[in-house]
């Protein structure tokens, strides 16, 4: 903790001589009496370590901590390997600011360039950025990527995350974009709207997939249908997914988005998570904030630098194509010490395990009276209809210590939508069709 050493009083009174002052009051000397705290702050006492740790105990223990979880919806509980918080954890990597000075930041700036590579292996795309604030937000600057002078029409899955929707919705109507939601037809989108409404003002179709309700969609047909028209494809994807089904690049995508949560993020009541965004090369010039190059320096060494994007032209609002200039270095950090620890085998395998095991889960429901919706193939979600009240069914799991399913609403009130990991065994699949075999 040396770098945390606080100055003592002695530095205090150095730095302030140094400035031709004898006492800190004299620095705020200027400042209205009117304005000032005279009385000091009304703070309680302080505390020893050990009564302070006991303090946050109490207040950590009326969290309701379930050990056995069966609930997505956009954020995942995975095995996170324990090297992942050990390389965080290390002081010179986390407290880390932001990597202007080339010369002096060049662990940070490999982590992220290293990071951009596996995105792109990951995705089959050509380059990455050093990733964006989240999942939601990755779709919304994809989307604002695509708009040019001709092209200012955007056409959305309905299918996709709810606040994903919100998002893009938020930046068209902020950047003059017209927005076109594609309706669901039995949980995808529907194809024959896309065909009938797209021409040739559409600059880009966002679908996710697996969508929302965990069914893989039709890609390659609605990337077929963007291209015809001359449109931008985009694709949001779990990234734990392209363990086992094509990547972005072979469905024909030209961006690829998605939240990296599931990369070695806990999920930290919400956050802070990490959208990852790729791209083919021919629109490199347009992805937003921050990319990480490979160069060699003065004498040959390899060495690296962030490259192409001016940091100024996202502070010109009125002309910038984004106003993000920032990423979440340390969110990716650990999502490549996640993928090192993994390997491509390792991905491989935990998604051959949240995908068997939501199958295995789905037919077992299904064999008890909760019909499983999805028409199509499903990744590790799935929605089931509930023809016993949904909150009875969620409060018979809680009082068991398990989390279950996300309640939908709506024109879907009465569905669950279920989601495996490789963290649910098989014996806490059978304790939750038993308990609802009892419901």
């Amino acid at each position: 903790m040396g770098s945390f050493v606080p100055a003592t009083d002695r530095d205090k009174k150095e730095m302030l001589s140094a400035i031709g002052i004898d006492s800190i009051e004299d620095l705020f000397g200027q400042l209205p009496q009117d304005v000032k705290l005279m009385d000091g702050l009304n703070l309680p006492s302080g505390m020893s370590e050990m009564e302070v740790c006991r303090k946050m105990e109490g207040i950590a223990a009326k969290n309701t901590v379930f050990p056995v979880i069966f609930r997505g919806a956009g954020a995942y509980r995975h095995y996170i390997p324990a090297v992942v918080k050990s390389v965080l954890s290390k002081e010179t990597l986390y407290t880390a600011y932001t990597p202007y000075q080339a010369e002096i930041s060049q662990g940070i700036l490999q982590s992220i360039f290293e990071y951009q590579t596996m995105i792109c292996e990951l995705t089959g795309m050509d380059t990455a950025n050093a990733s964006v604030y989240d999942g939601a937000a990755a779709a919304a600057e994809a989307v604002a990527m695509c708009r040019d002078r001709k092209k200012t029409k955007a056409f959305v899955s309905a299918a996709v995350h709810p606040q994903v929707m919100e998002t893009i919705k938020t930046y068209c109507f902020g950047n003059g974009m017209e927005l076109t939601v594609i309706p669901e037809k039995d949980g995808i989108t529907d194809l024959n709207f896309l065909k009938e409404h797209i021409d040739g003002q559409t600059a880009c179709v966002y679908i996710q997939n697996p969508n929302y309700y965990g069914s893989l969609e039709l890609a390659r047909e609605i990337g077929s249908i963007a291209k015809a028209a001359d449109a931008k494809y985009i694709m949001g994807v779990n990234p734990i997914s392209l363990g086992v089904i094509k990547t972005p690049e072979e469905y024909g995508a030209d961006i690829a988005v998605g939240e990296g949560q599931p990369l070695g993020l806990p999920l930290a009541f919400g956050g802070p998570y990490i959208g990852f965004m790729a791209c083919t090369k021919e629109l490199i010039r347009k992805l937003p904030g921050r990319i990480v190059g490979e160069t060699v320096d003065f004498n040959g060494k390899t060495g690296y630098v962030l490259t192409l994007q001016a940091r100024e032209q996202h502070i010109r609002r009125e002309k910038a194509l984004s106003n993000i200039c920032s990423n979440q270095a340390l969110c990716a950090l650990a999502v490549g010490v996640y993928l090192s620890a993994m390997g491509a085998e390792g991905l491989k395998q935990t998604a051959i395990q949240c995908m068997s095991k939501a199958h295995y889960m789905a037919n077992q429901l299904e064999a008890i009276g909760y019909p499983v919706i999805n028409h199509g193939e499903f990744f590790h979600e799935f929605v089931t209809i509930s023809k016993v009240p949904v909150e009875k069914v969620m409060s018979a799991l809680e009082e068991a210590g398990i989390l279950g399913g996300y309640p939908l609403t709506g024109e879907r009130a009465g569905q669950i939508l279920w989601c495996c990991t490789e963290m649910n065994a098989k014996d806490d699949i059978d304790r939750v069709i038993g308990i609802l075999r009892e419901v």
